[in-house]
């Protein structure tokens, strides 16, 4: 099966990694913080998973931003 992403995904998974980056914290470090995988974490970032509303309110709270700042 293949996971095809949506534009949505993509442009939510480009807003972490500038964020993540902006903060200086790895993916393995985000993965630390949020209690979930580097591979999910980069998963997410290429729009290749699709987050639900607790894992995006765990990766707020990691980068120390509103969930509402991570789907602007």
């Amino acid at each position: 099966m293949v996971n095809k992403s949506s534009p949505v995904q993509k442009k939510f998974g480009e807003r972490v990694r500038k964020i993540r980056i902006k903060v200086g914290i790895s993916q393995e470090q985000l993965g630390f913080e949020t209690g979930l995988d580097r591979t999910y974490i980069s998963g997410i970032e290429r729009g290749t998973r699709n987050p639900t509303l607790k894992i995006i309110s765990k990766i707020a709270k990691a980068l120390k931003v509103s969930a509402s700042d991570l789907m602007k």
